[in-house]
């Protein structure tokens, strides 16, 4: 069993004479990533191969229900005498290679479609749906280990002048570049996800809130430092606004308190002028909730 665990086969054939044969090919239709792994059942038990000499068509038809029913995939009588059971064999174990062949197939498919579901077209950054299937695994993960959790979102101040002025078509190129620098600005645990728009949440593992902040200031300084080239005539000055929140014993096991929590922070960014970063710092009580707030003066885009 632990090598068939290891190192699954397409096609295995069990010896219906060895011990716990049986027991064998119901394990394997009992586990959800086995189950597809063709197995053949050799009916090789003298005493069995005897009475199947006396018995008549419908005991033989029996056994092979109960075998089948018990797990196998094919249940074969294997008597040397007996003619056809080699090309019986050679057939089913076809059967099997195609079997395990469509399966790769389905896996590969399946793959490429969850993929295809978890990913943002545009910024090819993670989606809202990967987010919400990443996060609950992240926050298990930061409890059972003891170690900080936190998160950033954030905002593209005032982007919906620039798809007014300049058309959807460059907003969507400016988002595309936007997400180009924060991914080379970002530390190799940060994970960036598309949340919707120009709204974007990064998960920072094993980082508490201090340490969020200061990568919240970072992301916030290269975005504003630079102009963004949509192309050879046209540069455009733009700016984000940051909340920042880390995990607490009391956030819920999905995350949505804690995402709440960053988003509160992102408002309130907002409404202090925007291209602003505040989040709780560790030195604080959390009962207490009180910011810590970095701000630029300049908080408009500069088209």
């Amino acid at each position: 069993m632990s090598l068939i665990q290891i190192t699954p086969p397409d096609v295995i054939l069990v010896q219906a004479s060895l011990d716990d044969s049986m027991e064998l090919c119901h394990w394997l239709k009992e586990q959800t990533k086995l189950s597809w792994i063709y197995c053949i059942l050799l009916e090789d038990r003298p005493q069995v191969l005897a009475l199947r000499s006396e018995c008549n068509r419908e005991w033989e038809l029996e056994m092979t229900s109960a075998a089948l029913r018990q797990g196998a995939d094919a249940y074969i009588w294997h008597k040397s005498e007996e003619t056809g059971n080699e090309q019986l064999l050679l057939a089913h174990l076809t059967v099997g290679l195609r079997k395990a062949q469509k399966y790769r197939d389905l896996l590969r498919t399946n793959d490429l479609l969850s993929a295809i579901a978890l990913s943002d077209s545009l910024t090819e950054l993670n989606n809202r749906r990967a987010l919400e299937w990443d996060l609950p695994k992240q926050i298990k993960k930061a409890r059972s280990h003891g170690t900080p959790l936190s998160l950033i979102i954030l905002d593209v101040d005032y982007f919906k002048k620039v798809n007014d002025s300049y058309g959807h078509l460059v907003g969507d190129r400016l988002l595309q570049l936007l997400c180009h620098r924060l991914r080379h600005n970002l530390r190799f645990q940060d994970t960036p996800f598309r949340y919707g728009g120009e709204e974007f949440v990064i998960v920072l593992t094993n980082t508490n809130c201090d340490e969020a902040l200061l990568v919240a200031r970072r992301l916030n300084r290269v975005v504003n430092e630079q102009p963004f080239a949509i192309n050879s005539k046209l540069t455009i000055n733009v700016t984000i606004s940051l909340g920042t929140a880390s995990l607490q014993p009391e956030d819920d096991e999905k995350g949505t308190s804690l995402l709440e929590r960053a988003d509160q922070h992102l408002l309130e960014a907002k409404a202090a002028g925007r291209n602003c970063v505040i989040g709780c710092s560790c030195q604080m009580s959390h009962k207490a909730s009180h910011l810590q707030a970095v701000c630029s003066q300049a908080s408009a885009i500069a088209f």
